[in-house]
């Protein structure tokens, strides 16, 4: 896995290329390692079963031994277009309702096996055993899902939108991991490796009903003893299963059907609440509820989603961030009803300038049902239509809150519109409306274009024009967004462009900065060296350069990085960073100490290690050593995990910044302990304890969630926050709630 500095952002699109058929054998052929070069993609014909197979793991049923098995995989790392070095045999059936797949993963040692992590979508699976499917049932070369399990069971599933790129590395925002589908999977280890069975209703799954159609298959394993990620369908170096254009081909599933498409999803809720209402007293309140979610297929392709009296009451909290800026912080999206098709609604710069703040996106779910602060805002009804047919993508959204604060609801109304042109590019539009109640004449709207063109091979474009209109506000209301960008398995080269004027006020986005035109260049190359342990490499240099709208400098950074992967997966980090930053007006960083408004030139330094990530124990290590607005910041970052046992993991991570200015000096502490049991891929509990110095917050949250059925849920949320600033408020509670929340699944 290749790591990366948060300050760069990459992405680039691969073009599809020729599909013909393949016999799967028992003999592998290298593919080919040359990205200019066509690579033939193999088909796979579902064999159609009369009887489903119990999905417990083992593959004793009668069905999968009339299959015929894939076994052709080829590495991707560590040795592009060489065979695998274990074997692996995947069968794919189906019935009317389900797409069946069997996975015999043979391992030569299987004491070898790296499985540890049995919570459902925890990022740690991703660093053991697994193995992954891509299906693009639409069969355009974008879209796409993926569905990841491990020889304990785990599971993880994706939405996959624009083949994954949003614009950057690291949490990227066109793959939406937050997503839950509904599926089952089970998995044994076993005296040759491992095996696994999947089922997917067809009902989890958009697509087009028709005897002969072709969806887009891949498959992905990763032997984690090894670092060896292998694919039936191969990809080049720098790209990953995401790369929907490069995937195989599946035929055969006549009469899969999605039955009636429908599902009502009622949730009851009680608990209770207690929070402090003066320094010597509290107050408690029953906190109970019910709801409704409910889905429609209008189409095979298209989906109605419901949702009346809508509680998020077991979401997880927010991990807290240490902001040393003046600009605003970006946290996920984790809220279940906007998760679903997310990517249909996006459109933005995405993380193409993370670390650079600037980033602007024209809808961010996270403004609906939450107050400027982040407390919750009922959200009394809600409809959302999306999905695709043929060649149009469309998403429409229509919320109302409830009255909060002494504040009327608002409505939010969302259009998002995009037609695929040419082979994998796009072009659309995007309408967001914020419209006060109680007869206020307030509102905010915005109204944006985009394109997203893949160029060839290796090139792509995106840009966005947008406006946005708001009472009060005229004139200087626009944003425009450009980005070229290539990318081979050998360089990485993109050039941004953002200009959000002073009047842009995309209140239902995300825009971290107005005023100012922002241009930002990256080049990287990427040897593989092939001695020294080191897997790969990666220099870079990055440029940042910032005016306001009169074109007068108020920002530059130049970024030079070395990164090193060893072939174990280790990570070294060397950063170098030269910033100048022009303050027009004073800001407050923290209570008591003031940046006066000046020009400011400071370097940082940042040095990074990380060890094997599927290790028992693992540590992340960073320290950085900077100028800071004509004074010192020395940050540290140090994260310590132990996976126990299979069922029982555990991560500490520590942030420490110590900064001494002129103007003032404090010190930061932040502390975030994670521990997570899970008895069953079916059931969890994760306790989330952490403490920040700059709030005086100690605040504590356990989550436990039973599956007791596939999409039907029993959650037990306990939230608690405690003050520390003062000695009389030493662990006092401020605020606390327990809530047991139960979900039921009905779909035919």
């Amino acid at each position: 896995m290749i790591k990366a500095c948060g300050v760069c952002g990459l992405g680039a699109a691969l073009a599809g290329s020729p599909v013909r058929a393949q016999t799967q054998t028992h003999q592998h052929e290298p593919a080919t390692t040359s990205i200019d070069a066509p690579m033939e993609r193999p088909v796979v014909r579902a064999v159609r079963i009369e009887k489903a197979p119990k999905i417990d793991g083992v593959l004793d049923e009668p069905a999968w031994e009339a299959v015929p098995k894939l076994d052709a995989f080829t590495q991707q790392e560590p040795r592009i277009g060489e065979p695998a070095t274990e074997r692996t045999e995947v069968g794919v059936a189906y019935d009317n309702r389900h797409l069946y797949i069997s996975v015999h993963a043979f391992d030569s040692d299987p004491s070898g096996i790296v499985a540890t992590e049995m919570r459902r979508d925890s990022d740690r699976l991703m660093d053991e055993d697994n193995f992954q499917v891509l299906l693009d049932t639409f069969h355009d070369l974008r879209n796409g899902y993926i569905f990841v399990t491990t020889p304990l069971g785990a599971k993880l599933e994706e939405q996959v939108a624009d083949e994954g790129e949003g614009g950057g590395r690291g949490t990227n925002s066109n793959i939406n991991r937050n997503w839950d589908g509904v599926w089952e999977a089970a998995a044994r280890i076993t005296d040759d490796g491992w095996t696994a069975e999947i089922a997917i209703p067809a009902t989890t799954l958009r697509f087009i009903p028709k005897d002969n159609k072709v969806w887009g298959l891949n498959f992905q394993r990763n032997i984690r003893r090894k670092n060896e990620q292998v694919f039936w369908a191969p990809i080049p170096k720098a790209y990953g299963l995401t790369r929907v254009s490069l995937a195989g081909q599946l035929s055969g599933l006549a009469s899969l059907s999605q039955g009636a498409d429908a599902r009502l999803k009622p949730f009851v809720l009680g608990g209770a609440r207690d929070k402090r209402t003066s320094p010597t007293a509290s107050g408690t309140t029953a906190v109970r509820d019910v709801g409704l979610d409910a889905r429609y297929g209008v189409t095979p392709g298209v989906n109605l989603d419901l949702t009346v009296n809508t509680d998020f009451a077991q979401v997880e909290v927010d991990e807290q961030q240490v902001n040393l800026t003046r600009f605003n912080l970006l946290f996920p999206e984790k809220r279940d009803f906007f998760l679903e098709s997310a990517g249909l609604f996006q459109m933005g710069t995405g993380t193409s300038f993370t670390s650079t703040p600037v980033e602007t996106d024209l809808f961010f779910s996270r403004r609906i049902g939450l107050s400027a602060d982040g407390q919750p805002v009922g959200i009394l009804a809600g409809a959302r239509l999306a999905g695709k047919a043929g060649r149009h993508n469309v998403g429409l959204l229509d919320i109302q809150t409830d009255d909060y604060f002494s504040r009327p609801g608002e409505n939010f109304l969302v259009g998002r519109y995009s037609h695929d042109v040419l082979s994998r590019s796009r072009i659309g539009a995007i309408f967001v409306n914020k419209e006060a109640g109680g007869g206020s004449p307030a509102y905010n709207r915005t109204l944006g274009v985009d394109a997203n063109l893949a160029v060839g091979s290796n090139l792509q474009i995106n840009s966005f024009l947008a406006k946005t209109a708001t009472p009060g506000l005229n004139g200087e209301d626009l944003s425009f967004y450009g980005r070229i960008a290539y990318r081979d398995p050998a360089w990485n080269l993109w050039l941004n462009y953002l200009d959000v004027q002073e009047h842009f006020n995309a209140e239902v986005g995300f825009v971290q900065r107005t005023g100012v035109k922002t241009t930002k260049a990256y080049i990287s190359r990427t040897p593989r060296p092939g001695k020294w342990n080191i897997r790969v490499m990666d220099p870079m240099f990055v440029f940042t350069y910032v005016t306001d709208q009169q074109n007068r400098m108020v920002g530059r950074t130049q970024h030079f990085m070395t990164s090193t992967t060893l072939e174990d997966g280790s990570f070294i980090n060397v950063v170098y960073q030269k910033n100048l930053d022009v303050l027009d007006a004073p800001f407050a960083i923290q209570p008591g100490v003031r940046i006066p408004s000046g020009t400011y030139r400071f370097d940082d330094w940042n040095l990074t290690f990380n060890t094997n990530p599927a290790r028992r124990f693992y540590e992340r290590l960073s320290f950085s050593p900077s100028g800071f607005y004509g004074g010192t910041r020395k940050t540290l970052n140090a994260t310590l995990g132990v996976r126990a046992t299979s069922q029982l993991s555990a991560e500490l991570q520590y942030n420490r910044n110590d900064v001494d200015m002129p103007y003032g000096a404090f010190l930061v502490n932040l502390g975030i302990l994670r521990v997570d049991y899970t008895p069953s891929p079916r059931a969890s509990i994760r306790a989330l304890t952490q403490y920040n110095s700059s709030t005086h917050e100690f605040s504590s949250s356990v989550r436990f969630n039973w599956v007791f059925r596939p999409g039907s849920d029993v959650y037990v949320v306990y939230n608690g926050l405690q003050r520390t600033g003062l000695p009389h408020d030493v662990f006092q509670p401020v605020d606390r709630q327990v809530v047991v929340k139960m979900t039921y699944l009905l779909a035919r």
